[in-house]
């Protein structure tokens, strides 16, 4: 008997039924599968010689890569006649399916695979909503066969790998995200020499993290002795009634030398050979080329093989993929040096069952999130902030980024560690192609996640994916310091120059000096002219003279003026001085104080381009600097288009010839003051230049939420303008990794429940800033600028109540009481006179 694998669908045979002495069955097996060769021609031999019929077996093997050389021996083997196709491939043969179909052949799946051990794996890692495992398989034919189901659609993601060896073991080592579970199919051999690689390689670092699986019944020949102190394992192994069900026995079953896909082979090959001689074993002969219009039928071999799979037990003929199905059933147990636990089981009709009295914490995922140290995003929560490369616990650290991947890994339960990049860049292109900073790290598997104030650019993109957007649009933002007003007790002194004081305080001096010349020298003044003026008029002299030129400066005037006219004209032009003097220092006053107020030279952007006073700087190799390089890149495109469109110009184009060029070159300007200035490493040194510089005269260009929060913190800093070139910030993966959607879901969700607004609430809030010097400039002057008038009025005081100590002394110690602008003898008779008077009216009294 012949067993042929497969036959194209194209290649239709003219089929001859003819009862032959001979039965040829087709066999088809994967090219993988070298064993397979043995199983099935010892699969005849016994079915040849338990049935008595004369078999002929004819092995096709197929290979994905060489499909056409497969096709040709199914076609020669129908050529000579075929009874039946036995199809042995893990994920079947459709082409052979198709062919035997179309002429009549009787076809036959049967499975030999690991599909079920698969299927149980695969039921055991969900359980522990495991979303990513490294499967490692003990041969190449194994892995090959797993494929097949992965390939069906398991939800989990896996790396697949055939053995443990320096290779694979840096393959594992630099998975990115590393993977939660490690499984390892084979037999418990196999299991054995695996493990120990992987213990040797340090891939087993953390318990329950791994599961062997067993494809035979010799689980107590596994070494206990590698699993060092309470490092536990997962081991799934066949129950002992499997070693029955494949053996088609009922007793007796001998698990230990049992190799179940052989078994299953010789059984299946016997009950198969069964249904032939039952049914009347006839081959089908044809060729490939001719059609078949009415090909025999064969419900009474597939009615003939149930019938006689029948007494199997536990084997099940599943139709619509005409194929043999054995239930299979696996213990599950968790082992460690000394102790074993029951986990569940798996079989094929009722799945997995867990015990419920065995307590499994699933492995929560480990992932590295890659970012960056800047404010408000991740920074120290004390100390400095540090520049190491290495892993960073996440819970020496706050800001927005550390909150947002908390949740992030609360949400889809898993745990993370902080990667700071070396450079400490976001990341840019280099000569050679590879990428710096942040996207470099993520690219070559240094980081899982970026998790930082990273914008969604095409050139990123190429390297790495963008989830969904986290954060509102940003965009690029200008700081400068205020310009602070100096704090000054007497401020309304310096409206006025120096110079202008002293001509002041002379102009005064002089014009008390020339009243007191002129009203003693003038024959019309009171003081020559007593008989014509009231004895209590006003006499100028030194003393009275300053005295009126100083009060003339208040709004009460000088009072009482010379008689004179030379007087009064002096005094005329004095006054005439004085009014134009407090006018001119109110007016200054009041510019002065509005001018102090006034807010930051520059508004905007287009401003800050057009002028030369204040130098600005960004970040290297960030978005910001990329920028206004691709700004300025465009600029000189658009000149150099321009230039040729006015030069070369045809009649046509004449209207383009103007006399000024029509696009402002304002970011070619901004890049070169930029790269003159020098661009910062990093933002936190861009606002200290700004801080540096006390007269307001360096800006920094930057990102606008970082800004606004530094401004927010900050009393001596102020946005200039309005944000420009916005853009979202979103979370990056690896190219291809499963995370994208996991993420992109979970961001979608904490937006649904408006944690993001509240996330935002909570870092960029103005009552952080608290209360500022100038915050209240609306609300008048404040005391600090014209507290010097209050101090000049408590001096004032203070002398008033020093010439009053001196007038009591004095008057103590003998001296006059008499306050008179007489020469001091005729002071002095007039005195003595009224000392003469009072003493002749005192009568006294007895």
């Amino acid at each position: 008997m012949r067993v042929l694998l497969a036959a194209p669908l194209s290649c239709l045979l003219l089929l001859v039924p003819t009862a032959l002495a001979q039965i040829t069955i087709v066999s088809i097996l994967d090219e993988s599968l070298q064993e397979g060769v043995s199983w099935l021609e010892e699969a005849v031999s016994q079915a040849q010689r338990k049935t008595g019929l004369s078999l002929s077996q004819e092995i096709v093997k197929v290979s994905l890569d060489n499909e056409n050389d497969g096709k040709d021996k199914l076609c020669s083997a129908l050529y000579n006649g075929v009874a039946v196709v036995m199809d042995m491939t893990a994920g079947g043969w459709t082409h052979a399916r198709d062919t035997a179909a179309a002429h009549g052949v009787p076809y036959l799946r049967l499975q030999v695979s690991n599909y079920q051990w698969m299927a149980a794996t695969d039921d055991l890692l969900r359980s522990r909503n495991a979303t990513d495992a490294a499967l490692i398989f003990g041969s190449e034919a194994q892995l090959d066969q797993a494929l097949y189901y992965l390939v069906e659609g398991s939800v989990v993601r896996v790396i697949v790998l055939s053995g443990v060896d320096e290779s694979t073991t840096e393959t594992l080592k630099k998975m990115r995200p590393s993977p939660s579970y490690y499984v390892i199919l084979g037999t418990t051999e196999e299991l054995s020499k695996l493990f120990t690689k992987a213990v040797q390689n340090k891939l087993v670092t953390r318990d329950s993290r791994w599961t062997l699986v067993a494809t035979d019944h010799k689980q107590d020949d596994f070494d206990r002795g590698l699993l060092m102190g309470s490092t536990g394992v997962t081991m799934m192994t066949p129950v002992e009634e499997v070693c029955c069900t494949v053996r088609n026995r009922q007793n007796f079953c001998d698990c230990d030398s049992l190799v179940i896909p052989k078994e299953l082979t010789v059984n299946t090959m016997l009950t198969l050979t069964k249904a032939l001689k039952a049914n009347g074993a006839t081959n089908v002969q044809g060729t490939c080329e001719e059609p078949v219009t009415d090909p025999p039928s064969t419900a009474s071999f597939y009615s003939a093989f149930q019938t006689e799979l029948g007494s199997w037990p536990n084997v099940v003929w599943n139709a619509d993929k005409l194929q043999t199905v054995p239930e299979l059933k696996f213990d599950i147990i968790a082992i460690n040096s000394s102790a074993t636990s029951v986990v569940g089981s798996w079989n094929t009709s009722k799945e997995l069952v867990l015990n419920p009295q065995y307590e499994h914490s699933p492995i929560r995922r480990h992932f590295k999130i890659g970012t960056i140290m800047s404010r408000p995003w991740v920074s120290p929560k004390t100390g400095k902030e540090g520049e190491s490369s290495s892993s960073i616990d996440p819970a020496n650290y706050i800001g927005y980024c550390v909150e947002l991947s908390a949740r992030l890994a609360e949400h889809m339960k898993f745990d993370f560690e902080l990667k700071f990049p070396d450079d400490g860049q976001y990341g840019a292109r280099q000569k050679n192609g590879s990428w710096n900073g942040l996207v470099g790290d993520l690219s070559n598997g240094v980081t899982d996640i970026i998790v930082a104030p990273l914008t969604m650019t095409s050139e990123r993109e190429e390297v790495i994916d963008f989830v969904a957007p986290y954060f509102d649009q940003s965009g690029i933002s200008i700081v400068i310091q205020k310009r602070q007003r100096e704090e000054n007790l007497f401020k309304f002194m310096t409206v006025l120059r120096a110079e202008v004081w002293v001509s002041i305080v002379a102009a005064l001096v002089v014009t008390g000096i020339m009243i007191w010349l002129l009203d003693r020298y003038s024959p019309y003044s009171a003081q020559n002219n007593p008989d014509l003026y009231p004895p209590q008029c006003r006499k100028f002299t030194l003393k009275e003279s300053f005295w009126f030129a100083l009060t003339s400066f208040t709004p009460q005037g000088g009072g009482e003026a010379p008689k004179a006219l030379s007087g009064r004209t002096l005094v005329a032009a004095y006054w005439l001085f004085v009014v134009l003097m407090l006018a001119t220092f109110t007016a200054n006053l009041a510019a002065f104080l509005t001018v102090e107020r006034m807010q930051s030279p520059v508004q905007s952007l287009e401003a800050l381009a057009h002028q030369a006073k204040i130098n600005f700087t960004t970040t290297r190799n960030s978005a910001i600097y990329e920028y206004f390089h691709n700004m300025a890149k465009a600029e000189d495109e658009l000149f150099r288009v321009w230039k040729e469109l006015t030069l070369n110009s045809t009649s046509d184009q004449s209207k383009y010839r103007v006399w000024d060029y029509p696009i402002k070159e304002q970011y070619t300007h901004i890049l070169q003051v930029i790269q003159e200035s020098g661009p910062v490493e990093r933002a936190k040194f861009g606002f200290e230049k700004v801080l540096k510089d006390k007269n307001g005269e360096f800006a920094f260009i930057h990102d606008a939420s970082e800004i606004r929060y530094e401004v927010y913190h900050n009393c001596l800093l102020t946005e200039v303008g309005e944000p420009f070139a916005e853009q979202p910030y979103a979370i990056a993966v690896q190219q291809g990794s499963h995370l994208q959607d996991e993420i992109s879901r979970a961001i979608l969700e904490l937006q649904k429940d408006r944690y993001f607004e509240a996330l935002s609430a909570q870092f960029w809030n103005s009552s952080a800033r608290g209360s500022c010097p100038n915050d209240n400039d609306s609300e008048g002057i404040t005391l600090q600028s014209l507290g010097g008038v209050f101090i000049a009025t408590l001096i004032g005081l203070a002398l008033a109540m020093i010439a009053l100590a001196a007038e009591v002394l004095y008057y103590k110690r003998g001296g006059t009481t008499l306050v008179s602008d007489l020469p001091p003898k005729m002071a002095l008779k007039k005195a003595s006179e009224k000392d003469h008077i009072s003493r002749i009216n005192v009568t006294p009294v007895y």
